[in-house]
């Protein structure tokens, strides 16, 4: 278990100044960690082009949504409201954007109501969550 490890490292420093272990072990976290967030920032870009090449497809509403889409890249749960401002679209065009982007799979309204309705992008946010037991 790191936790362990990690205190076994720190006593051994404190008692016997083993320093190399204890830069090898921080070290060693760093690349893990660095190694992971970039296998992330990969499989989110994937993600993104792969369902901006379906949203593509969609006819007439494809450029709002698009925008939308971009929009919940970066912020990957919003409402309406905050799509709205980011994307400079109006109200209805958003409203419609996300409920096609919803028929298609690619948002989930997430409160279940007729007003202030959160939506999220849980393609993104699945990638995210790995990991954290979220």
């Amino acid at each position: 278990m790191p936790c362990a490890e990690y205190y076994d490292l720190l006593n051994r420093l404190r008692l016997e100044g083993d320093w190399e272990e204890w830069l090898t072990f921080f070290a060693e976290g760093i690349l893990e960690i660095a190694q992971n967030s970039v296998e992330t920032a990969q499989r989110l870009v994937r993600i993104g082009v792969k369902d901006s090449a379906r949203i593509q497809t969609l006819g007439r509403l494809a450029g709002s949504c698009l925008q939308v889409h971009q929009a919940l890249k970066r912020r990957p749960v919003s409402t309406i409201a905050r799509l709205s401002q980011e994307t400079a679209l109006s109200l209805p065009t958003v409203t419609a954007a996300l409920k096609r982007l919803g028929e298609t799979g690619l948002v989930t309204e997430l409160t279940g109501r007729r007003r202030n309705r959160v939506f999220s992008y849980p393609h993104y946010l699945e990638i995210l969550a790995e990991g954290t037991g979220i």
